[in-house]
């Protein structure tokens, strides 16, 4: 992706996000052309010139000291995704950025037979793409739609964009999106020599108008704990605490872990679910009871 570009957008449209109120600024006139804060208040907020801040948010993030970085996350009203993107596109606009070793693509055994072992909880392996690279049998049985077609690899933001069945599958399915979108811009401020991932991105632009629109807020969000909402084919609606849990030993991979409350209807759904996926196979799980 175009680091500038990247930059510039992210700055001004967190910038726009901001009223004066929210930072504290008295004002003295309510003749305002411009939604949120203006370049010379965040300068003021910042401690820097105004010169030099507009050289920031044309995109010039190369060389810019840690101190100025936190100052702007300050100004900004940055929350701890939005300040992890701005120092990953500082780091990119280095002289030299360093690249990131490619991520894993294969799942070591060791971490296959801790997934196998999971036997109670639905659980998945992906990477920063959303690709399922592993996952248990209860955790197939829980996203069965994804699987229904039978091809690979699965993925969780062509699910949401491409299928229409994500509509339904998820309970909020506009948060879903928003939250799939927001994990993306991270990913590729992480790391934006990943073409895969831009080969994706430009795919869901060109094939999605939902995903265009949602790419073009800059919003970012780290994917670590909470909830997810869903509205199962076999087991009705299942509301489910997620935690994701980075493998430090294999870059880029995390394992996310489904759980529900014990002896709420969706810790009842879950087994419910564990008990048909033993019996019935993926293509009438996600067909629903009615059609096996």
């Amino acid at each position: 992706m175009d680091n500038r570009a990247e930059v510039k957008a992210f700055l001004s449209s967190r910038r726009a996000k901001i009223t004066p109120e929210q930072a504290g600024l008295v004002l003295y006139s309510r003749n305002r052309r411009v939604p949120g804060l203006r370049r010379s208040e965040v300068a003021d907020l910042a401690g820097v010139s105004v010169e030099y801040y507009s050289q920031l948010e044309r995109g010039d993030l190369g060389g810019v000291s840690d101190s100025v970085l936190e100052a702007l996350c300050r100004a900004l009203q940055l929350d701890d995704a939005e300040r992890e993107h701005l120092l990953d596109l500082a780091r990119a606009a280095g002289p030299a950025p360093r690249r990131r070793r490619p991520v894993a693509q294969q799942i070591r055994p060791s971490v296959a037979r801790l997934l196998e072992l999971m036997t109670e909880v639905p659980a998945l392996v992906q990477n920063e793409r959303l690709d399922l690279l592993a996952v248990n049998p209860l955790g197939k049985a829980l996203y069965a739609p994804l699987f229904a077609d039978g091809t690979g690899p699965v993925n969780v933001a062509r699910f949401n964009f491409l299928d229409p069945q994500a509509r339904t599958f998820w309970g909020d399915w506009n948060r879903a999106a928003g939250d799939t979108v927001a994990m993306l811009r991270t990913a590729a401020g992480r790391d934006p020599y990943d073409k895969d991932l831009t080969d994706m991105i430009g795919e869901l632009s060109t094939r999605s108008n939902d995903f265009r629109i949602r790419w073009g807020a800059h919003d970012v969000r780290l994917h670590r704990t909470g909830t997810k909402h869903i509205h199962h084919p076999l087991v009705g609606d299942v509301h489910l605490s997620y935690e994701v849990m980075d493998l430090p030993a294999d870059d880029g991979l995390s394992l996310v872990v489904f759980t529900a409350d014990a002896g709420s209807p969706s810790d009842s759904a879950i087994r419910l679910l564990g008990s048909w996926a033993a019996t019935h196979d993926q293509a009438a799980l996600a067909s629903g009871p009615g059609d096996s």
